[in-house]
Protein backbone atom coordinates (compact mmCIF):
# COMPACT_ATOMS: atom_id res chain seq x y z
CA UNK A 1 0.00 0.00 0.00
CA UNK A 2 1.43 3.37 -1.01
CA UNK A 3 1.17 6.44 1.17
CA UNK A 4 -1.20 9.19 -0.06
CA UNK A 5 1.73 11.31 -1.19
CA UNK A 6 3.24 8.48 -3.22
CA UNK A 7 -0.16 7.73 -4.72
CA UNK A 8 -0.45 11.34 -5.81
CA UNK A 9 3.03 11.31 -7.26
CA UNK A 10 1.92 8.52 -9.56
CA UNK A 11 -1.54 9.67 -10.50
CA UNK A 12 -0.85 13.32 -11.28
CA UNK A 13 1.77 12.79 -14.02
CA UNK A 14 -0.43 10.07 -15.51
CA UNK A 15 -3.34 12.48 -15.62
CA UNK A 16 -1.25 15.12 -17.36
CA UNK A 17 -0.05 12.56 -19.92
CA UNK A 18 -3.54 11.24 -20.57
CA UNK A 19 -4.75 14.72 -21.42
CA UNK A 20 -2.28 14.80 -24.34
CA UNK A 21 -3.39 11.50 -25.89
CA UNK A 22 -5.30 11.72 -29.19
CA UNK A 23 -8.76 10.26 -29.38
CA UNK A 24 -10.67 8.72 -32.27
CA UNK A 25 -14.04 9.59 -30.78
CA UNK A 26 -15.98 12.62 -32.03
CA UNK A 27 -15.15 15.85 -30.31
CA UNK A 28 -17.21 16.53 -27.21
CA UNK A 29 -17.96 19.80 -25.44
CA UNK A 30 -15.15 20.84 -23.14
CA UNK A 31 -15.58 19.67 -19.57
CA UNK A 32 -16.15 22.25 -16.91
CA UNK A 33 -12.90 23.39 -15.28
CA UNK A 34 -11.93 21.69 -12.03
CA UNK A 35 -13.41 23.35 -8.99
CA UNK A 36 -10.80 25.64 -7.38
CA UNK A 37 -9.65 24.61 -3.93
CA UNK A 38 -10.93 26.79 -1.08
CA UNK A 39 -8.36 29.20 0.28
CA UNK A 40 -9.20 28.99 4.00
CA UNK A 41 -10.04 26.26 6.49
CA UNK A 42 -9.72 22.53 5.72
CA UNK A 43 -8.96 21.60 2.15
CA UNK A 44 -12.10 19.47 2.10
CA UNK A 45 -14.26 17.41 4.47
CA UNK A 46 -15.00 13.82 3.46
CA UNK A 47 -17.67 12.01 5.49
CA UNK A 48 -16.90 14.31 8.39
CA UNK A 49 -13.11 13.90 8.15
CA UNK A 50 -11.21 17.12 7.45
CA UNK A 51 -8.25 17.04 5.04
CA UNK A 52 -5.60 19.48 6.30
CA UNK A 53 -4.63 22.26 3.92
CA UNK A 54 -0.95 21.60 4.66
CA UNK A 55 -1.28 18.30 2.82
CA UNK A 56 -2.10 20.12 -0.40
CA UNK A 57 0.84 22.50 0.02
CA UNK A 58 3.19 19.59 0.58
CA UNK A 59 2.07 17.77 -2.56
CA UNK A 60 2.16 20.95 -4.65
CA UNK A 61 5.77 21.53 -3.55
CA UNK A 62 6.62 17.97 -4.53
CA UNK A 63 5.04 18.42 -7.95
CA UNK A 64 6.90 21.70 -8.45
CA UNK A 65 10.19 19.96 -7.61
CA UNK A 66 9.40 17.61 -10.50
CA UNK A 67 8.94 20.52 -12.90
CA UNK A 68 5.22 21.31 -12.57
CA UNK A 69 4.09 24.93 -12.41
CA UNK A 70 2.02 26.09 -9.46
CA UNK A 71 -1.44 26.88 -10.80
CA UNK A 72 -5.11 26.73 -9.88
CA UNK A 73 -5.47 23.73 -12.20
CA UNK A 74 -2.69 21.84 -10.42
CA UNK A 75 -4.12 22.68 -7.00
CA UNK A 76 -7.60 21.54 -8.07
CA UNK A 77 -6.15 18.27 -9.36
CA UNK A 78 -4.24 17.72 -6.13
CA UNK A 79 -7.38 18.46 -4.11
CA UNK A 80 -9.35 15.89 -6.10
CA UNK A 81 -6.59 13.33 -5.67
CA UNK A 82 -6.45 13.93 -1.91
CA UNK A 83 -10.20 13.51 -1.67
CA UNK A 84 -9.90 10.24 -3.60
CA UNK A 85 -7.16 9.08 -1.25
CA UNK A 86 -9.30 9.90 1.78
CA UNK A 87 -12.21 7.94 0.30
CA UNK A 88 -9.93 4.96 -0.32
CA UNK A 89 -8.46 5.11 3.18
CA UNK A 90 -11.93 5.29 4.73
CA UNK A 91 -13.01 2.30 2.64
CA UNK A 92 -9.85 0.40 3.65
CA UNK A 93 -10.64 1.08 7.31
CA UNK A 94 -14.26 -0.01 6.84
CA UNK A 95 -13.38 -3.27 5.08
CA UNK A 96 -10.43 -4.16 7.28
CA UNK A 97 -7.83 -3.84 4.53
CA UNK A 98 -5.99 -1.18 6.55
CA UNK A 99 -5.50 -3.67 9.40
CA UNK A 100 -3.82 -6.35 7.31
CA UNK A 101 -0.36 -7.28 8.59
CA UNK A 102 1.44 -6.45 5.33
CA UNK A 103 -0.28 -3.05 5.16
CA UNK A 104 0.67 -2.22 8.74
CA UNK A 105 4.25 -3.31 8.07
CA UNK A 106 4.50 -0.96 5.10
CA UNK A 107 2.97 1.88 7.11
CA UNK A 108 5.57 1.32 9.84
CA UNK A 109 8.36 1.28 7.26
CA UNK A 110 7.11 4.47 5.60
CA UNK A 111 6.81 6.20 8.96
CA UNK A 112 10.36 5.19 9.86
CA UNK A 113 11.69 6.49 6.53
CA UNK A 114 9.88 9.82 6.94
CA UNK A 115 11.19 10.31 10.49
CA UNK A 116 14.72 9.24 9.51
CA UNK A 117 14.76 11.65 6.56
CA UNK A 118 13.49 14.42 8.82
CA UNK A 119 16.35 13.73 11.24
CA UNK A 120 18.88 13.91 8.42
CA UNK A 121 17.34 17.19 7.23
CA UNK A 122 17.52 18.63 10.75
CA UNK A 123 21.14 17.57 11.10
CA UNK A 124 22.02 19.20 7.78
CA UNK A 125 20.12 22.35 8.77
CA UNK A 126 22.45 22.78 11.74
CA UNK A 127 25.51 21.47 9.89
CA UNK A 128 25.09 22.88 6.39
CA UNK A 129 27.85 22.72 3.78
CA UNK A 130 29.43 26.17 3.45
CA UNK A 131 30.57 27.98 0.32
CA UNK A 132 34.13 27.82 1.66
CA UNK A 133 33.93 24.03 1.90
CA UNK A 134 32.62 23.79 -1.66
CA UNK A 135 35.45 26.02 -2.90
CA UNK A 136 38.03 23.94 -1.02
CA UNK A 137 36.71 20.68 -2.47
CA UNK A 138 36.69 22.21 -5.95
CA UNK A 139 40.32 23.26 -5.63
CA UNK A 140 41.27 19.82 -4.27
CA UNK A 141 39.60 18.05 -7.18
CA UNK A 142 41.18 20.46 -9.67
CA UNK A 143 44.61 19.90 -8.18
CA UNK A 144 44.19 16.14 -8.13
CA UNK A 145 43.04 16.11 -11.75
CA UNK A 146 46.15 17.89 -12.99
CA UNK A 147 46.49 19.71 -16.29
CA UNK A 148 46.68 16.73 -18.68
CA UNK A 149 44.56 13.76 -19.61
CA UNK A 150 45.65 10.65 -21.41
CA UNK A 151 44.20 8.19 -23.89
CA UNK A 152 45.71 4.75 -23.45
CA UNK A 153 45.14 1.11 -24.29
CA UNK A 154 46.18 -1.81 -22.18
CA UNK A 155 46.30 -5.58 -22.02
CA UNK A 156 45.68 -7.01 -18.56
CA UNK A 157 46.94 -10.51 -17.78
CA UNK A 158 47.34 -12.57 -14.62
CA UNK A 159 51.10 -13.19 -14.52
CA UNK A 160 54.33 -11.41 -15.33
CA UNK A 161 55.31 -14.13 -17.81
CA UNK A 162 52.04 -13.63 -19.71
CA UNK A 163 52.73 -9.89 -19.87
CA UNK A 164 56.23 -10.53 -21.21
CA UNK A 165 54.71 -12.82 -23.85
CA UNK A 166 52.32 -10.03 -24.89
CA UNK A 167 55.21 -7.58 -25.20
CA UNK A 168 57.15 -10.07 -27.30
CA UNK A 169 54.19 -10.59 -29.64
CA UNK A 170 53.77 -6.84 -30.03
CA UNK A 171 57.45 -6.39 -30.86
CA UNK A 172 57.06 -9.04 -33.55
CA UNK A 173 54.43 -6.89 -35.22
CA UNK A 174 51.25 -7.99 -33.48
CA UNK A 175 48.44 -5.45 -33.42
CA UNK A 176 47.70 -4.10 -29.95
CA UNK A 177 43.92 -4.05 -30.46
CA UNK A 178 43.79 -7.66 -31.64
CA UNK A 179 45.96 -8.96 -28.81
CA UNK A 180 43.89 -7.06 -26.26
CA UNK A 181 40.67 -8.54 -27.64
CA UNK A 182 42.10 -12.07 -27.45
CA UNK A 183 44.11 -12.01 -24.22
CA UNK A 184 43.09 -9.15 -21.92
CA UNK A 185 41.29 -9.93 -18.67
CA UNK A 186 39.72 -6.47 -18.51
CA UNK A 187 36.17 -7.17 -19.69
CA UNK A 188 35.37 -3.46 -19.88
CA UNK A 189 38.07 -2.51 -22.39
CA UNK A 190 38.67 -5.90 -24.03
CA UNK A 191 35.90 -5.58 -26.67
CA UNK A 192 37.34 -2.16 -27.61
CA UNK A 193 40.85 -3.45 -28.14
CA UNK A 194 41.98 -2.33 -24.70
CA UNK A 195 40.87 1.29 -25.23
CA UNK A 196 40.49 3.14 -21.91
CA UNK A 197 39.26 6.39 -23.49
CA UNK A 198 40.36 9.78 -22.12
CA UNK A 199 41.18 9.82 -18.42
CA UNK A 200 43.23 11.72 -15.91
CA UNK A 201 45.96 9.76 -14.11
CA UNK A 202 44.13 9.90 -10.75
CA UNK A 203 41.40 7.68 -12.18
CA UNK A 204 43.86 4.79 -12.49
CA UNK A 205 45.78 2.58 -10.08
CA UNK A 206 48.87 4.54 -9.01
CA UNK A 207 51.36 2.04 -10.46
CA UNK A 208 49.45 2.06 -13.77
CA UNK A 209 49.25 5.88 -13.83
CA UNK A 210 52.94 6.33 -12.97
CA UNK A 211 53.97 4.08 -15.86
CA UNK A 212 51.50 5.66 -18.29
CA UNK A 213 52.56 9.29 -17.76
CA UNK A 214 56.21 8.40 -18.41
CA UNK A 215 55.44 7.14 -21.90
CA UNK A 216 55.89 9.17 -25.05
CA UNK A 217 52.88 9.34 -27.35
CA UNK A 218 52.64 6.21 -29.48
CA UNK A 219 54.96 4.18 -27.22
CA UNK A 220 54.23 1.17 -25.01
CA UNK A 221 55.71 -0.10 -21.77
CA UNK A 222 58.77 -2.30 -22.36
CA UNK A 223 58.32 -4.22 -19.11
CA UNK A 224 55.17 -5.50 -17.36
CA UNK A 225 53.43 -3.04 -15.03
CA UNK A 226 52.08 -4.61 -11.88
CA UNK A 227 48.94 -3.23 -10.20
CA UNK A 228 46.46 -4.67 -7.74
CA UNK A 229 44.53 -6.06 -10.71
CA UNK A 230 47.37 -8.00 -12.32
CA UNK A 231 50.02 -7.21 -14.95
CA UNK A 232 49.55 -4.59 -17.66
CA UNK A 233 51.06 -3.76 -21.00
CA UNK A 234 50.22 -0.12 -21.71
CA UNK A 235 50.16 1.80 -24.98
CA UNK A 236 49.87 5.60 -24.80
CA UNK A 237 47.95 6.89 -27.81
CA UNK A 238 47.54 10.61 -27.07
CA UNK A 239 47.81 13.39 -24.49
CA UNK A 240 45.87 16.65 -24.27
CA UNK A 241 45.23 19.52 -21.87
CA UNK A 242 42.41 19.04 -19.39
CA UNK A 243 39.32 21.20 -19.82
CA UNK A 244 38.31 21.51 -16.17
CA UNK A 245 34.74 22.78 -15.58
CA UNK A 246 34.09 26.08 -13.81
CA UNK A 247 32.94 26.01 -10.21
CA UNK A 248 29.45 27.23 -11.09
CA UNK A 249 29.06 24.26 -13.46
CA UNK A 250 29.83 21.63 -10.82
CA UNK A 251 28.71 23.34 -7.61
CA UNK A 252 25.51 21.21 -7.23
CA UNK A 253 27.46 17.97 -7.65
CA UNK A 254 30.14 19.05 -5.18
CA UNK A 255 27.53 20.13 -2.64
CA UNK A 256 25.66 16.84 -3.04
CA UNK A 257 28.87 14.88 -2.53
CA UNK A 258 29.81 16.85 0.60
CA UNK A 259 26.30 16.42 2.02
CA UNK A 260 26.52 12.66 1.45
CA UNK A 261 29.90 12.57 3.22
CA UNK A 262 28.49 14.55 6.14
CA UNK A 263 25.48 12.24 6.48
CA UNK A 264 27.76 9.19 6.38
CA UNK A 265 29.92 10.69 9.13
CA UNK A 266 26.82 11.46 11.19
CA UNK A 267 25.62 7.86 10.85
CA UNK A 268 29.05 6.50 11.77
CA UNK A 269 28.98 8.64 14.91
CA UNK A 270 25.50 7.40 15.84
CA UNK A 271 26.56 3.78 15.27
CA UNK A 272 29.67 4.26 17.39
CA UNK A 273 27.51 5.44 20.30
CA UNK A 274 24.86 2.74 19.85
CA UNK A 275 24.68 -0.88 20.89
CA UNK A 276 23.94 -2.78 17.68
CA UNK A 277 23.64 -6.57 18.08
Amino acid sequence: MKSPILFLALCLPMLAFAQQLPTKEPAKPAAAPAKPAPTTGPLATVNGVAIPRQRLEMVVRQQMSRGAADSETLRAQVRDALINNELLVQEANRTGVAKKAEVQAQIDLTRQEVVANAMVAEHMRTSAVSDAEIQKEYERAKSQTGDKEYRARHVLVATEDEAKSVIADLKKGGKFEEIAQKRSLDEGSKPKGGDLDWNVPSNFDKAFADAMVKLDKGKMTETPVRSRYGYHVILLEDVRAVSFPRLDQVRPQIQQSLVAQRVEAYLRDLRAKAKVE
